[in-house]
C-alpha cells in the first residue's frame, strides 16, 4: 500500500478525453490479456500496444526499473498492474493509479493496491512519494510533457525520483490526438497524447528544474531517471530525503 491508508476503489469524475482508456477495445484487450491493439493517429498512423507484455509478469527490463526505485512508489498509469504486483511481492510500499476501470480491476485481482484516478486529480500522500513511474509510454499522458513533469514533481518528496520510459533511439517530440483501436476498427474517444525520445525528455526536464541522473536501455526499451527539486545527490545510487519511510 502507499503512504496513506486509502480506499483503493474510489472513482472520481474524469475529463472526457481520459475516458478513452475505458472504451471497449482497451477494456476487452485487458480482460483477454491479448491484442492486437493500437493507438491510432488522426492521419491513420498506428502504434501497436504491447498488451501481452503489459498483462504478463514483470520482465527483466521491468525489474531493472524496479531495482532503481526509492521509498514508496507511485505507478502512474499502472495499466493491468504488473509493476505494482512485482513491487508488492518485493515487500515495497506502492500504489498504482489508472483512468481505466478495467486496468484497476485487473491490478486489484493481482492483490496489488490501485486507485481509479487520473494523475491530475487529488491523490494520497501528495508531496511524499519517493519514486514515480511513467512506464510503457506514459510520459505521453495528457499530451503535455511539461505539465505532466510539473504535476509529477508536486507528487514527489523533495529530491524524489522519476523513472520514465522513452521512445528508443529517437530525438522525438510529438504531441498528437489519438484513439485506442483494435484490429476490427472499433475505437474509443480521441484524446491528446505525446511521444518523447530521451533527448526531448531531458530538454523538458532541464527547463523544469529536474536533474537527469541516469539513462539506460534494456530489452530494446529506453529509460531515463530524473530527480526532482531539492536533490542532494547526483545519481540514483545515493539516498535522498525521499528514500526515507513516509
Amino acid at each position: 500500500m502507499g503512504p496513506d491508508d486509502t480506499d483503493v476503489l474510489l472513482s472520481d469524475p474524469r475529463p472526457d478525453t481520459e475516458r478513452a482508456w475505458s472504451a471497449d477495445p482497451y477494456s476487452l484487450a485487458l480482460h483477454s490479456g491479448r491484442g492486437p491493439l493500437f493507438l491510432r493517429r488522426t492521419d491513420g498512423w498506428l502504434l501497436p500496444l504491447d498488451v501481452e507484455r503489459w498483462c504478463a509478469d514483470a520482465d527483466a527490463a521491468d525489474l531493472e526499473v524496479l531495482r532503481r526505485c526509492e521509498g514508496a512508489v507511485l505507478d502512474v498509469g499502472c495499466g493491468p498492474g504488473r509493476l505494482v504486483a512485482a513491487l508488492c511481492r518485493q515487500g515495497r510500499r506502492v500504489l498504482g493509479i489508472d483512468v481505466s476501470e478495467a486496468a484497476v480491476a485487473r491490478t486489484l485481482r493481482l492483490g496489488a493496491p490501485a486507485l481509479h484516478r487520473s494523475v491530475f486529480e487529488p491523490l494520497p500522500a501528495e508531496g511524499r512519494w519517493g519514486t514515480a513511474l511513467l512506464i510503457d509510454g506514459n510520459i505521453g499522458i495528457g499530451g503535455d510533457p511539461a505539465a505532466l513533469l510539473d504535476r509529477t514533481g508536486r507528487l514527489l518528496a523533495p529530491g524524489g525520483l522519476l523513472i520514465a520510459e522513452t521512445v528508443p533511439d529517437l530525438d522525438l517530440d510529438e504531441r498528437v490526438q489519438v484513439h485506442v483501436a483494435d484490429a476490427r476498427g472499433a475505437h474509443g474517444t480521441a484524446f491528446p497524447w505525446a511521444r518523447l525520445g530521451t533527448p526531448a525528455l531531458l530538454r523538458y526536464a532541464e527547463r523544469a528544474g529536474w536533474h537527469a541522473v541516469d539513462r539506460w536501455t534494456a530489452g530494446g526499451r529506453s529509460f531515463a531517471a530524473l530527480r526532482s527539486h531539492g536533490s542532494r545527490h547526483a545519481s540514483h545510487t545515493g539516498r535522498s530525503p525521499a528514500t526515507q519511510p513516509v
